[in-house]
Formats: C-alpha cells, sequence, structure tokens
C-alpha cells in the first residue's frame, strides 16, 4: 500500500505496469492514514456554520481566519455536550478526525466542546442575556416581593462548602426559621441540570405536606472564576428560576460576580450571607419594636380614656339635676292614675247603653228567617254547580268541533293551491319587469354608443373634415405645420400622405398646404381638423 503515496519511477512510467487502484480502495488508504497520523485531537476555532439534521445528528464548521475544518456530532454525542456549538462562539473541540470517502472530504468527529477563554464566555453570556431579555424575563413586573418571615425556606447549594454554614449561621442569629437544603453540584458539567432539577422541585412541593413547600428559595454559591460559576448562566437554569412560583433570592459568587440568574430572581443578593439577611429579619430588633409599639399603645390608650373622662365631667356639669326630671314625671303619672277610675266607668257606662240600644233589633225570630233565606240560597248554588261541568264540556265540545271543520284536508289544499298561483303570478310579474327593465337599459345604451359615434372625430370626419398630423403628431397651428419634416392628411375613407412642408416638398405640393373647410380652400389657417 505505501505505493499508493509514492512516485512512480520512470521505468515503471514507461513500462506501463503501474498497479491499478479502485476509488474505495483510494478512499479506505487515505481514511487509515489520516486516522492514524492524527487520532484524537483538540482543535481551536470559531464555530461557522450550524445544521442540526431531523435524525438528531449536528454539523457544524469550525474555522480561523485562513481554513475551515468540517465537523460532526453524532445524536448519542449531542446530548452529552457540556456545550452546544453556536454561530460565532470561539471552542475548543476534541474529537477523532476521519474521512467522508463518499464525497472526499476529511471531517472531525466531535465528542466534547468547551468555551475557548473568557472572552468567547462573555460573549456567549451577553448573546444569552439579550435573547431572555426579549422573552421579558427580565421585566420589573415580573419581579415578586419577598415574604416579610417566612416559615421555611428552601436552599440551593452544595451541602458540604461554607455557604450552607453561613447561611444557617446568620438565620440563627438574626431569626431560626425551618431550612430544606437541596443538595447540588455548584460548578461543572452536572450544576446546571441539578440546579434546575432543584428549583423545579421544591415548586413541585405540597404546600402543607409531610415535606412542605418552602415559602422562600435561596440560590447559593461561593465565589470563582468565570468557568466555575457558568453553571449558572446556563438558558435551563434561568428559565427554571423565572417559572418558579416560589419568590427566589440569587446568591452566586461574591458582590462583584454577575451570572443570568441574578436578572431572572426575584431579588439579588451580593453574598449568600446576605442572602441569608434578606430573607429574614433581626428578632431582638421585632421583639424592641413591639415593646416599643406596645408602649405607644397603652400611652395612646391611657390618655385617651383620661381624656374622655375629662370631656365626661365637664359635659355633666352642663346637666341638670336628674331627680327634677324624674320629679315632674312623676306628677304626671299621679294626676293620671286620679283620672283613669272615673274614665274607666264613664267608658263602661257608655258601652252598656249602646248595647242595650242594639239589643232590642237583635230577634230570634229575624236571625232564624235570615238563615233560611241563606240555606236557599246555598241550595240553588248547589244544583246550578252540579249541572255547570256538563254544560262547560259539551260548550267546548262545539268549539272544538267548529275548528276541526275549519281544519279539513281539501279546505288546506285549496288555501296550498291558492297560495301557489298567487307566487307563481307574482313569479310572472317579477319576470316581465326584469325583462323590460333589460330591454330599457340595452336601448339606452345602444342610444350612448349612437352618441359617442357621433361626436366622435371620425364622424366629423365624414361631414368633409380632416385631420392633419405632422411627423406622427397633431396639428393644431400653422407654425407647427410649417416646421414639420412629413404631413399626412386624415379623410373619412384614408389617410394621405402629403410630403414634406418644412424641408424641400414635391413639385405637386405647394411649400404652404391649403386648409380645407367644408370643400372650400383659403390660405392659412389655425386648426388641423377641416
Amino acid at each position: 500500500m505505501s505505493d499508493l503515496f509514492e512516485d512512480p519511477t520512470p521505468e515503471k512510467q514507461t513500462s506501463g505496469n503501474a498497479p491499478e487502484f479502485s476509488v474505495s480502495e483510494i478512499a479506505g488508504a487515505v481514511k487509515k492514514t489520516i486516522e492514524g497520523a492524527f487520532g484524537r485531537v483538540r482543535v481551536r476555532g470559531e464555530v461557522g456554520r450550524v445544521t442540526l439534521a431531523r435524525s438528531g445528528h449536528m454539523y457544524f464548521d469550525i474555522k480561523d481566519d485562513r481554513a475551515l475544518i468540517n465537523a460532526v456530532s453524532w445524536k448519542g454525542q449531542v446530548s452529552k455536550l457540556a456545550v452546544i456549538p453556536e454561530e460565532g462562539m470561539e471552542v475548543i473541540a476534541t474529537g477523532k478526525l476521519t474521512t467522508f470517502g463518499s464525497q472526499s472530504k476529511y471531517q472531525l468527529t466531535v465528542d466534547a466542546v468547551e468555551i475557548a477563554g473568557e472572552g468567547a464566555l462573555m460573549a456567549l453570556l451577553e448573546k444569552r442575556k439579550k435573547a431572555l431579555a426579549a422573552e421579558g424575563l427580565f421585566a420589573p413586573e415580573r419581579k415578586r416581593p419577598i415574604p416579610f418571615l417566612p416559615e421555611i425556606i428552601g436552599v440551593v447549594t452544595s451541602p458540604t462548602g461554607a455557604v450552607i454554614r453561613d447561611i444557617l449561621h446568620r438565620l440563627s442569629d438574626r431569626f431560626p426559621r425551618k431550612v430544606l437544603v437541596w443538595p447540588v453540584a455548584v460548578q461543572g458539567d452536572a450544576c446546571a441540570p441539578q440546579v434546575a432539577a432543584a428549583i423545579e422541585g421544591f415548586n413541585a412541593m405540597t404546600p402543607g405536606g409531610a415535606l412542605p413547600r418552602p415559602d422562600l428559595l435561596i440560590i447559593a454559591r461561593g465565589g470563582g472564576s468565570v468557568e466555575d460559576l457558568w453553571g449558572f448562566n446556563e438558558e435551563v437554569v434561568a428559565r427554571a428560576a423565572a417559572a418558579s412560583d416560589i419568590p427566589l433570592i440569587s446568591a452566586v459568587g461574591h458582590e462583584t460576580d454577575t451570572t443570568l440568574i441574578d436578572f431572572v430572581s426575584d431579588l439579588r443578593a451580593p453574598t449568600p450571607t446576605a442572602a441569608a439577611e434578606h430573607a429574614v429579619p433581626v428578632r431582638a430588633e421585632l421583639l424592641a419594636w413591639t415593646s416599643e409599639q406596645e408602649a405607644r399603645l397603652t400611652r395612646a390608650l391611657t390618655q385617651g380614656l383620661s381624656r374622655r373622662g375629662e370631656r365626661l365631667r365637664d359635659i355633666s356639669r352642663g346637666l341638670s339635676d336628674p331627680q327634677s326630671f324624674v320629679n315632674i314625671a312623676q306628677q304626671r303619672l299621679d294626676r293620671w292614675s286620679s283620672q283613669l277610675d272615673l274614665a274607666l266607668r264613664t267608658e263602661v257606662s257608655r258601652k252598656r247603653a249602646r248595647f242595650q240600644e242594639h239589643a232590642g233589633a237583635i230577634r230570634v225570630a229575624s236571625l232564624q228567617g235570615g238563615i233560611t233565606q241563606r240555606r236557599a240560597d246555598l241550595e240553588k248554588l248547589a244544583e246550578r254547580l252540579a249541572s255547570a261541568p256538563d254544560r262547560y264540556a259539551s260548550r267546548k265540545k262545539e268549539d272544538f268541533s267548529k275548528q276541526s271543520n275549519r281544519l279539513r284536508s281539501e279546505i288546506v289544499v285549496r288555501h296550498v293551491r291558492e297560495a301557489s298561483r298567487s307566487a307563481e303570478g307574482l313569479f310572472q310579474r317579477l319576470s316581465d319587469r326584469a325583462t323590460r327593465q333589460q330591454q330599457d337599459r340595452l336601448q339606452k345604451l345602444e342610444a350612448l354608443d349612437r352618441l359617442r359615434q357621433t361626436l366622435g372625430y371620425k364622424a366629423t370626419l365624414a361631414r368633409g373634415y380632416a385631420v392633419v398630423r405632422g411627423d406622427g403628431d397633431l396639428v393644431t397651428s400653422k407654425a407647427t405645420a410649417e416646421q414639420a419634416q412629413l404631413l399626412e392628411i386624415e379623410f373619412a375613407d384614408g389617410v394621405l400622405g402629403a410630403g414634406t412642408a418644412g424641408g424641400s416638398s414635391p413639385k405637386s405640393m405647394p411649400r404652404k398646404p391649403k386648409i380645407i373647410r367644408g370643400g372650400g380652400e383659403e390660405d392659412g389657417g389655425q386648426g388641423s381638423l377641416f
């Protein structure tokens, strides 16, 4: 196979005995040579075109200012990439250099991608920040207020670092609260998915359950380089924080460090300790404030009662003696009670006299006669009532018979026929009217067409006039006709060429044309329609 890459000797060129290779053998030899010479390589460059195929494979270019390498990551490799290549990103791609024999190309099969330097990281961060800001995830109106005194605080951080100890210590000093810690990796490839899963997990808890849902979340990590904090710049973490129903405080890095989660969180704390301070108030300060408010309330109540007592005493001095009002009422009661006995006796006597007056008019015989008369009237009404249902039923039966006679089938059929004849007559009238309107409009159209022909210049030509054109344009004056190189005269039955006017003219044509008006002739003239 070494002969494949060696220059043939002059003897072999002249003898015609050089070995022959198939295209597949050439492609296989090149593939073995490239893979054997390079193997796994790390390539640094700028990502160019990026294409994600429907099959899940990713194709992209890695280039610098002088060359370009095609790269591919198969479907299984794409899901494991820590950084997904984006156009314009400067990366270090690690993979195996191989060939694609079907198109005589070589390419890099990439299984790992990392950002090439802090500058590229910041450019990527800025690009993500603009994309999320355009979606409105940083809008101030989306941010929720932090609870004043949460019952349960959820902390997403590393369980072994100093961050969790600082948070617990500061919470214990200020106002002890229940704390739920969700342990996660705070740097590396596992950081972003674990932090996003922790935020979603806290939100999935049931309020008041066996493991109750926190009232506040703190996402915390100590300081570090841009690469160390990069997990909190991933889009999956930012979207999880923006979708959280629980108010969230971000405390990632030191005060000068800024990550993507800081922009979507409800509150950014410069340090994890500051996050604990924002989470709860100082218990001693609350107790002092409560005591002060209690003292102020007590003083206000005491002073209010004292002022009202003084006011009551001042008003009471202006009132008369209550006993005087009672004495007057007592005197009226005594006077009315002394008159009550006499008034009762007088009323009883008056009622007795009226009763005796009416008692003489009430006799047993008259009452008996009234009862007899009422009984007779009642019997007559009972007889009428007994026959009333039959009479009512007979009247209704007669009414029903009359209505049924009106609804016989022959009557209905007659009405239908009459309505049909009426509809046919109406349709015939409508059709006749439409026909007449159409004829009238056709006649108007023909009249307008005749008027158009009468007013057109063709009809004028038929009456003995003519149209003069010079060099193809309409001539409207003598001066224009004299300047024209070629004159034409249009009559009703055709166009006559009159030769030249301004230049040399034929012998048969005078230099100045005669203008014809209604069959006569005269020199000069200003019109072109004769």
